[in-house]
């Protein structure tokens, strides 16, 4: 091949920010399979999100509401009439407890990944950056917290603030307290090896010849580029914080009916109904679990394998057009026509 022939990109337009946003970016880089299971995340996980915003609205009855200006809501109904997914041992509202319980499970979330985020992020900022006997403290102290079950730590956290009934504030704080504490080693690590990394880039490097503090190099230069795998991180742990206040109401540590909803709790309650034919009062929250956790993990899962250029689908020829390339040849016959 003459060089004549050598391809030459044409520099493409600057995309639009919307379009460089991380769930954005990886839909428009996805083909075929991978595609396909990223927007059956995105849509479970969006029903999950809009599901716990909008519950007051879509709910029929309250959480703990046991009666209307009919009575009191008969107990253990099959689904039909104005109980659509019929109602518990209790009286309470299948469809109502299974709307509300998906605002508990956000607010679980919000407050358990956000502070794992905060507290994972400056110690890996710190120790990866300033290194020496701290950084070796940091690492041995993140390791043996991690090496801790989840659930395990969320059931000796529950007992010890609230002794085991807990109230919506106090069952959201345990459970967020607890998988932050597990939580924050990842996010360590992560943020860590990045630093380690990146302080021996050049840009690091003028930072500190042109005189800028360690503080403001950690927050204006490293942190930009080192946090880039949050997004990630964080859709793999929401499904987990998910499963692990599940796992605590199920094992009867969760929150108190009269407080707020919550699937495993209902799901603990359901057992004695499977023996008597009773399956709609355990079907649907377990339901709600599996479909809230397998979009997430989904989201995820599809995250990570389009960040990965070894794992990443190709276009298909068929599909939408390449960026477009000249040749030098063709370029200087549009100079000389």
């Amino acid at each position: 091949m003459s060089t004549t022939d050598v391809p030459i990109p044409v520099a493409n337009p600057r995309e639009p920010l919307y379009r460089r946003l991380p769930v954005i970016s990886h839909f428009t880089k996805s083909v075929g399979l991978q595609r396909g299971m990223l927007v059956a995340g995105l849509v479970l996980t969006g029903a999950f999100v809009l599901t716990a915003l909008f519950a007051p609205l879509l709910a029929p009855f309250g959480f703990a509401q046991l009666s209307d200006a009919d009575g009191s809501f008969p107990t253990q109904q099959a689904p039909g009439g104005k109980h659509l997914l019929g109602t518990t041992v209790g009286g309470y509202d299948v469809l109502s407890r299974v709307i509300w319980g998906a605002q508990t499970a956000i607010l679980v979330i919000v407050v358990a990944v956000a502070m794992s985020i905060v507290a994972g992020v400056v110690l890996g900022l710190v120790s990866g950056y300033i290194g020496g006997w701290l950084d070796r403290i940091l690492v041995v102290i993140a390791d043996a917290v991690y090496a801790f079950p989840s659930l395990l730590v969320a059931i000796v956290m529950a007992i010890v603030i609230s002794g085991g009934q807990s109230s919506l504030v106090g069952g959201i704080f345990a459970a967020g307290t607890a998988i932050t504490l597990v939580f924050i080693p990842q996010y360590f690590r992560v943020i860590r090896a990045e630093t380690v990394r990146l302080k021996a880039e050049p840009f690091v490097e003028s930072a500190k010849v042109v005189g800028a503090s360690n503080i403001r190099i950690m927050t204006r230069h490293i942190y930009r580029n080192a946090t880039r795998t949050l997004p990630l991180i964080f859709t793999l742990n929401a499904s987990e914080a998910i499963l692990t206040l599940a796992g605590l109401g199920f094992l009867g540590f969760g929150i108190e009916p009269s407080s707020a909803a919550e699937w495993g709790f209902d799901l603990n309650k359901a057992l004695a109904d499977t023996t008597s034919g009773i399956w709609w009062t355990g079907l649907f929250p377990g339901l709600a679990i599996v479909l809230t956790v397998v979009g997430l993990t989904l989201v995820g899962e599809s995250i990570n394998d389009l960040n990965d250029p070894r794992l990443r689908g190709r276009r298909r020829t068929g599909g939408k057009n390449p960026a477009p390339v000249e040749t030098a040849a063709t370029a200087a016959e549009v100079r000389n026509p």
